[in-house]
């Protein structure tokens, strides 16, 4: 069930204390993670995602009892879109409801779960900042217009 966001008069009222939040962590990632933990941690931008990108790539043949992303991807890419789906979903939920602290946690799993959807369909994340990069600057309802014009229309 969600949850209505606060209104303007409740949200007036001092917060609630956060309740701790354990956000899901691929395992395997995970422990590359603890074994940086004694070393200088990057600070924190987005070439992490290129990081997690490359540690879920060489877990694709690992052993899935071992690898949280090397079962996803040994179940395939209906099981993988589909995981992906619920954490949007997860995600859409603490932004509606205003909870910040899951949301960000959400938004890591949206993240982490789109990756292993790139690993997958053989996408890499040079691929996607390129395709950013050739839309910057250019605004998005004109960006979205060449797209649909380019593009047969859908019926249904």
């Amino acid at each position: 069930m969600i949850k209505k966001a606060p209104s303007k008069a409740e949200s007036k009222a001092p917060p609630k204390p956060a309740k701790a939040v354990k956000p899901k962590k691929d395992k395997a990632a995970t422990a590359s993670v603890g074994e940086t933990a004694h070393a200088v941690i990057p600070q924190a931008s987005s070439a992490v995602l290129d990081r997690l990108y490359t540690v879920v790539q060489e877990r694709k043949d690992t052993d899935p009892t071992v690898s949280h992303s090397a079962r996803l991807l040994s179940r395939g890419t209906y099981k993988i879109a589909q995981k992906f789906g619920e954490e949007a979903v997860e995600c859409l939920i603490e932004a509606v409801a205003g909870r910040h602290d899951m949301f960000v946690a959400e938004s890591a799993d949206v993240l982490y779960h789109l990756i292993v959807l790139w690993v997958d369909a053989g996408v890499t994340p040079d691929e996607v900042w390129a395709e950013l990069r050739r839309r910057e600057g250019t605004s998005g309802i004109a960006e979205k217009a060449s797209r649909t014009s380019s593009t047969p229309a859908r019926k249904g």
